[in-house]
């Protein structure tokens, strides 16, 4: 997983309602009944992961992140000690290191940072329990305005080739990639992408809460990159008002339309090798 510095999780959580959703639409899928082993990789600060434990009180469950920032705030959050909280980067961490076999693994806004992530998943699939579960969501967003204008503003900043670099992110599949890909794993697939419609800051107490939004998440690169006040400001300014115009405030609220890419596999045919 590419490292960009610590993940602030109070910024994170600022927006804590929209980015729990997809990963509840995400779980509601996951039909597994009493499993005894849960995983969340890429568990982040930790309450998504909690809902988990609530939802199958009797498993083990497992949180994984590479942020020691995250994972400090899920273990406070974490107050009845129901997790286990693993610092690792997804590349490196051994399923064996779980001592049996997981029933449901669930990956949820990880993996876009995670570069060749469809190799993994041949592993995570072949550490899977007989009929678990794997499910994964990531953004698909990366062509939108928010992402796009990034890009565009990096492209006249004096430190382009850096900022550029940065934002050359690792590619996500889509619905139909993850399907074919764990269906010759031996799973039966449901893949699907949804367009979130988010209202943002309806109270209008933000200038630019799309702005707020992306500075906790894809905006950090360049934020680690720009660290002198007024080279910073020489991004900002234009890339604030770029996305104050892409994003204009309406009578309901900030209106910000989020793309993501959902699949969810039940290992039915341990050892197949077949194309979808």
């Amino acid at each position: 997983m590419r490292e960009h510095g610590s993940w602030d999780p109070t910024a994170y959580s600022r927006f804590s309602d929209e980015r729990s959703r997809p990963f509840s639409d995400l779980v509601s899928q996951v039909r597994a009944d009493s499993p005894a082993l849960v995983v969340d990789l890429g568990c982040g600060h930790g309450p998504a992961t909690l809902t988990l434990a609530r939802l199958w009180p009797e498993a083990r469950v497992v949180g994984v992140d590479s942020s020691e920032s995250m994972l400090e705030a899920a273990r406070e959050l974490d107050r009845e000690d129901r997790v286990e909280w693993v610092q690792s980067d997804l590349r490196d961490w051994d399923p064996a290191s779980l001592g049996q076999a997981p029933d449901v693994i669930v990956t949820s806004s990880t993996l876009q940072w995670v570069e060749r992530h469809l190799d993994l998943l041949d592993s995570w699939v072949g550490a899977l329990a007989d009929g678990g579960w794997l499910a994964l969501q990531v953004p698909g967003n990366f062509d939108a305005p928010s992402h796009r204008l990034m890009r565009e503003t990096a492209e006249h900043h004096e430190r382009e080739g850096e900022l550029a670099a940065a934002l050359d992110l690792p590619a996500v599949g889509e619905p139909a990639t993850y399907l074919r890909y764990l269906t010759r794993l031996g799973c039966s697939v449901d893949a699907w992408e949804t367009t979130y419609l988010h209202v943002l800051d309806p109270a209008g107490e933000d200038d630019n809460p799309v702005l707020t939004w992306v500075r906790s998440t894809g905006l950090r690169p360049v934020l680690e990159i720009l660290t002198e006040e007024d080279e910073l400001a020489a991004f900002l300014e234009p890339y604030g008002a770029a996305l104050a115009q892409a994003y204009p405030r309406t009578p309901a609220g900030v209106l910000f339309p989020f793309r993501r890419v959902f699949a969810v596999g039940r290992k039915d045919r341990p050892g197949a090798d077949h194309e979808a």
